[in-house]
């Protein structure tokens, strides 16, 4: 194909894509008025199907099909750094030192770190009700974890996060909401189709599917960027080149004076 098909065709293309986006646009109701027809409907939605907080229902019920390509490309994305940030055949992995941290920085940061797991794990649990929810709570617990190694140093923060486990999690959280969709086919209806009693509004355990497709949610946020962190900081703390922890800091001493 010649350049001059491939700019005919991109203009007209471009064309046709300029008319549609014109058009959708000028069908869209104004702003500032009392007509929401979208946003009627999906509250509507999420009443018949009694989940309190509407985002949850629109993610992990109306459109779950589209939360569920956002989970695998977070999915791909972890393995993804997993396998570009491991430990090449010429590297060494050196013990990481113990840091001095102050005494009001060590005891803020034990306090804390209990209170924003229960937060994290809160807002899960209770994503169909109000506002939060798997994406939300799982980065609070992934990134309240790591107040272990700003409180104390990297040798606490690997006690407290078993790489290998919080790496079986990832898995099993985005294959909890693929199976979890597969329900729907078995009862006969469509994927993710909610199978489940609706129960009660505003309780704990209403809205069908959704408050457990949003603790798979969480779990695979949370799991995810625990070992996503863990390979940027393996590869500060303790990858070490052939050359040892020395000549390290030799490198970066003279990309500093260079800079």
């Amino acid at each position: 194909m010649s350049r001059r098909v491939r700019t005919a065709l991109f203009l007209a293309a471009a064309c046709v894509f300029a008319v549609a986006f014109t058009a959708a646009c000028t069908g869209l109701p104004h702003f500032g008025t009392t007509r929401h027809p979208y946003g009627a409907r999906a509250v509507q939605a999420a009443l018949r199907h009694r989940t309190a907080n509407v985002v949850s229902a629109i993610n992990f019920d109306q459109r779950a099909m589209d939360t569920l390509g956002e989970e695998s490309i977070l999915f791909g994305a972890v393995l993804g750094a997993v396998v570009l940030l491991r430990r090449a055949r010429d590297e060494n992995r050196a013990v990481p030192e113990r840091g001095r941290v102050l005494p009001s920085t060590l005891l803020l940061g034990a306090g804390l770190l209990p209170v924003t797991a229960l937060v994290g794990f809160y807002i899960v649990a209770h994503g169909q009700l109000s506002p939060g929810g798997g994406f939300q709570g799982g980065i609070v617990l992934a990134t309240g974890l790591h107040l272990a190694y700003v409180a104390a140093d990297y040798r606490v923060l690997r006690r407290v996060r078993p790489l290998a486990v919080f790496a079986a999690l990832d898995a099993v959280g985005a294959g909890a909401f693929t199976a979890l969709g597969l329900a729907g086919l078995v009862a006969g209806g469509a994927y993710l189709k909610n199978v489940l009693p609706l129960g009660t509004f505003n309780q704990l355990s209403s809205a069908g599917l959704v408050p457990l497709v949003n603790a798979a949610v969480g779990v695979e946020v949370a799991s995810g960027v625990i070992v996503l962190l863990a390979q940027f900081l393996d590869q500060a703390v303790e990858i070490t080149s052939p050359d040892g922890p020395a000549a390290d800091r030799d490198r970066g001493t003279q990309e500093d004076d260079d800079r």
